[in-house]
């Protein structure tokens, strides 16, 4: 039960922190490569591009890293 709660609480705390390393990320590739502004273009890019791929990384990533440390048990 320890595990699966891991896991849950791995998702939600990956999936915030990812997508906001997600948009950081974004903004920093909008900045280096001047990816044009117009009607939106560098909002949509960082907004339905960067950010989800930030949650789904994130959220997987953390929740198999918590689920992990609670499957190890306390040590002798």
């Amino acid at each position: 039960m320890k595990v699966v709660l891991f896991v849950f609480l791995g998702l939600l705390l990956g999936a915030i922190v990812g997508g906001t390393l997600g948009v950081v990320a974004g903004l920093i590739w909008i900045e280096v490569f001047n990816t044009t502004n117009r009607e939106g273009q560098a909002g949509m890019l960082v907004f339905f591009g960067f950010m989800p791929i930030g949650i789904v990384v994130g959220a997987i990533g953390c929740a198999v890293w918590l689920g992990v440390i609670g499957a190890r048990g306390p040590k002798a």
